[in-house]
Formats: structure tokens, sequence, C-alpha cells
């Protein structure tokens, strides 16, 4: 018998295929190779930045400084700049001008953000006690408000504010100077009468002065403050606002035709959320402004409440200025529910919108019919003057029509305001 030629263990030719197993493939070593002694093949060379004349370099100096340049251009200008003083002072310029057309962006959260998430969860399960619509913005301005509260040193809380409204009586600006602290204590007490329209404890106690009215309330609790207010007028304020919405929300709608007291003046409960939903966002700007913080306005469909509100005041703050002599008097009688004399008042932004203003009569109806005059500004210029942070005549306004209606309109709309 001849011994196997392929030895122990190695097989032959074709008992792959006669056994039916499979064989793997071998996969060779790698062997250097003749061509590069087995070194590794070297890095191919970048191709040298292009040779730019000075006069080209010069002119790519902005696309440089914009970030615009294809990659060959930017190497070269870079190269040209270390050699070139001229040309690298005007690229140092050209870098800073294009970081001021780029604006800061806010750390604050969008304004609606809130709103936002809120529909979404709402939208999956409907609460089983919803808030009134017209206390959504009360609800999210004081969480906005709060929000800011949290960020902010104890330091901060001393930080000087002061408080801006628009004097009706003498037609100037004037303002209270206070810190941030007493300008939440001032949206405590004048949101207490809110409060105790309600039927909730009033912040105020037993000091509550017989005249309801906000400024007299205001300088009853710092008046009776031994030492300045702190940080722990916070949590009072927190827990009344969350109070009053909780409030509305189980009585009902139904609630919103409660009257609130403002001393001279009385608003429905649902114009008076309303109504404090504005003074909390101004006053978070005041803060804002007072440490430095960047403050965003309300969300549109906020916005446009409290323009709304304003504009269904306007009628009879103007009617109460003719009555002091500080306006013209009304240019024909009108019978209330008849149309009269109108200014058309064109609100332009987010939460904008056109209302028609009687000019006669508080009880008049604003008519296109009889419109005599056109306002257009912006809906944050509107609410700042309704805020008497804006005086009358530096609004920026667009006008057209009559001067002495526009001039009055205007000045009715910064009498809103108040400590």
């Amino acid at each position: 018998m001849n011994p196997d030629p392929f030895g122990p263990g190695e097989g032959r030719p074709g008992d792959d295929e006669r056994s039916g197993a499979s064989s793997q493939a071998r996969i060779p070593s790698p062997r250097e190779s003749v061509e590069d002694s087995g070194l590794p093949l070297p890095e191919p060379e970048a191709p040298p930045p292009p040779v730019l004349e000075h006069d080209v370099l010069k002119s790519l100096l902005g696309a440089w400084a914009l970030a615009a340049c294809a990659p060959e251009e930017a190497e070269a200008v870079e190269l040209h700049l270390g050699t070139c003083g001229p040309c690298a002072d005007e690229a140092l310029r050209l870098r800073d001008a294009v970081g001021l057309l780029q604006p800061e962006e806010s750390l604050d959260l969008d304004p609606g953000l809130r709103s936002r998430v809120l529909a979404g969860c709402l939208d999956k399960r409907p609460p089983r006690i919803p808030v009134p619509d017209w206390a959504v913005a009360y609800d999210a301005e004081t969480a906005r408000l709060d929000a800011l509260l949290q960020d902010i040193g104890d330091g901060e809380w001393h930080a000087p504010v002061r408080l801006k409204w628009y004097d009706g009586e003498s037609d100037r600006p004037v303002n209270r100077r206070t810190t941030v602290a007493g300008v939440i204590a001032h949206l405590l007490t004048v949101d207490g009468l809110v409060a105790v329209a309600l039927g909730l404890e009033d912040p105020l106690g037993e000091l509550a002065p017989e005249e309801p009215t906000p400024r007299a309330r205001t300088e009853t609790y710092w008046k009776a403050s031994h030492f300045p207010p702190t940080r722990t007028v916070r949590m009072p304020w927190r827990e009344q606002s969350h109070a009053l919405v909780r409030t509305v929300s189980f009585a009902g709608g139904g609630s919103g035709q409660l009257s609130v007291p403002y001393g001279a003046f009385s608003l429905p409960l649902r114009d008076s959320l309303v109504d404090r939903a504005f003074e909390c966002w101004v006053h978070a700007g005041d803060i804002a402004d007072a440490v430095d913080y960047p403050y965003q306005p309300p969300a549109p469909r906020h916005l446009n409440r409290m323009i709304d509100l304003a504009a269904r005041m306007l009628p009879s703050a103007l009617a109460e200025r003719r009555r002091e002599g500080r306006a013209a008097p009304p240019k024909s009688l009108v019978r209330a529910g008849s149309p009269g004399r109108s200014l058309r008042l064109e609100v332009e932004g987010s939460g904008g919108g056109e209302w028609l203003i009687a000019l006669d009569s508080p009880g008049a109806v604003g008519s296109a019919d009889h419109e005599v005059a056109h306002v257009a500004l912006d809906g944050v210029e509107f609410c700042r003057l309704a805020a008497g942070h804006v005086l009358p005549q530096e609004a920026a306004a667009g006008q057209d029509g009559d001067r002495e209606a526009i001039r009055d309109v205007l000045s009715a709309a910064a009498s809103l305001s108040r400590m």
C-alpha cells in the first residue's frame, strides 16, 4: 500500500465535494510590495494656496469676515494678513462689524413656549377644571415673572427700580423710586384687590386703606414695613397669584362679570385679570432692566387681549379728559349705541389688529363710515404708551387725518397708566 502523499490530516482534492463539507477560504497574509519596499504610502501633498494680487486679497476681506470665502481663498487671505498690517487692521474692523450685525440672543425662553407645551398636553388630556380663557394671560405672565425672580441673586432684590407712569392731570411723566422687592410688593397689594373681590384674604389685612386705589394700597404696604421689602415677598405674591387662578377656575366662566373696584373706576373680573397680566409684564420688564436681564413681550394672543382692553377703555378715558378740560370738546352729540366720529387705531405686529375708537361719546359706536383719523403703531409701542413709559408726543406712530383727534387719543392712551 502506497503512503498517502498528502500526509495525515490533509484533504485530498475533491474530498470536500464528495463529503459535502464546506471549506473556508484562506486569506493570504499581507506581503510587502516591491514598489514601496513595505513602507506606508506617502500622504498626498496639499496644493499650495493660490498666489493672488494684493488688490484681489483686499477685495476678499469682506467675504472672509463673513466666512464666505472658498477654503483656498481663506487660506490665502490669512497668510496675507500675517504680512500686511493695513489689511490686518481692516480685517479686524470688518470682523467687529459682523458681530454687531448679529443681535444678541436672549437667554430667556420664548414667551409662547409655555402656552404651546400646555396646549399640547391639554389636547391629549383635557383638564377636569380648565382655566378660563380670560385668565390664561395672567397665569402665563405671573409664571414668567416668577421664573425671572428665581434666576436673580439675593443682592439683586435691592437693585433700584423706578416705577413710571403718565400723570393725566398734569400731562407729564412721573416716577417713584423703589427696589425689585418693592415692585413685587406693589404687585402683591394691587392683585389683592382681585383677591378681595373673590372673597380671598387681603394681603394688607387690617392695614387696607379705605380708598382702594393701587397707589394708596402700595404706599400703605411700603410705609408699614419696618425695613425695605426683601426676597421674602416673592412667596406671598406667588401663592396669591396661584390662588387667584385656582379660584376663578373653580368658579367657572360666570365669575368673569364680578366687579373689581380700583377706586375711581371698576372693571369686570375678566378684564381685571387681563389688566393685572399687563401690569405684571410691564413691571417684569422694569425689573429685567434693573438687573440687566433679557425679557420678551407676551405671547401674541395674550398681547392681543391686553391691547384690546386698552382700546376698549380709550373712549371713557377720552371722555374723562374732556370733562377735565384736557381734550377738545365733542364735535357733535351722539346717542348711546349710535355711530359717530371715529379714529381707526391700527396696531401692527404680532398680537395687533384694528379698532375703531368713538371720539364724541363713550356710549357711541365706532364706525368706518365716520372715520376722521387713522393712527398706526407697533403693538409693543402702544403698550408702552398705555403704561406711561412713552410720552404721547414721542410715540412712534403713523398719523393721518384730524390732528386734534389723534393728539387726544394718544394722550388718553397714556392716561390709562397708573402706579
